[in-house]
């Protein structure tokens, strides 16, 4: 199974475009982590042409609150839709299983010993700067830790947060996290 794990940075936040809607940000840089190569990958907004016939290729998608971000935004941009491959958000499941949201950095630090590199205020410091390589690190190490998240999760059925200085679990089912999807795309669309 071909697995994607993708994040998004922006260029723009939703008070920059008056809108709660992700579709109306616009992309500065999207990261994966590709299964079948093992690899890290990251597109600026002109280079999604080299994105499209990967994720088209996948066999499922997974983010961490993508699918009421990431997933919207990234289909502003692909000329098909992107919700016909199987998608997991991990945050969805979390909220599903525990019954309220979590961060990224709360879990990576509760289940991993593992810290964000930064902040999404600090990439859209870095793109105003013109600091590519520093988003394109963060964006990457975002990847990482949900990507390694994701394997905690299939493995242990569980991931872990720190609470008033407790340890808390949250017990996850993954039994059909890898099940496969009767619709995904499997061709690449001429650019």
């Amino acid at each position: 199974m071909r697995k994607i794990v993708f994040d998004i940075e922006t260029k723009n936040f939703f008070h920059d475009v008056g809108s709660s809607d992700p579709a109306k940000l616009d992309i500065a840089l999207v990261a994966i982590h590709d299964s079948e190569t093992d690899s890290y990958s990251s597109y600026l907004e002109s280079e999604l042409n080299k994105l499209w016939p990967i994720l088209e290729r996948a066999d499922m998608l997974i983010g961490f609150t993508s699918e009421h971000f990431d997933m919207p935004l990234l289909n502003k941009y692909y000329p098909g839709d992107l919700t016909k491959i199987k998608h997991l958000d991990i945050l969805k499941e979390i909220k599903q299983s525990y019954g309220r949201r979590m961060k990224l950095d709360q879990l990576a630090e509760g289940t991993l010993g593992k810290h964000k590199s930064g902040h999404g205020s600090d990439a859209l410091k870095w793109w105003r700067a013109g600091e590519i390589e520093r988003i394109r690190q963060y964006c990457i190490d975002d990847v990482r830790l949900t990507k390694e998240l994701y394997d905690h999760a299939r493995a242990n059925n569980k991931l872990m947060f720190k609470e008033g200085g407790q340890l808390k679990e949250i017990k996850l089912d993954t039994a059909e996290w890898e099940k496969p999807s009767e619709s995904k795309l499997t061709f690449s669309l001429p650019f």
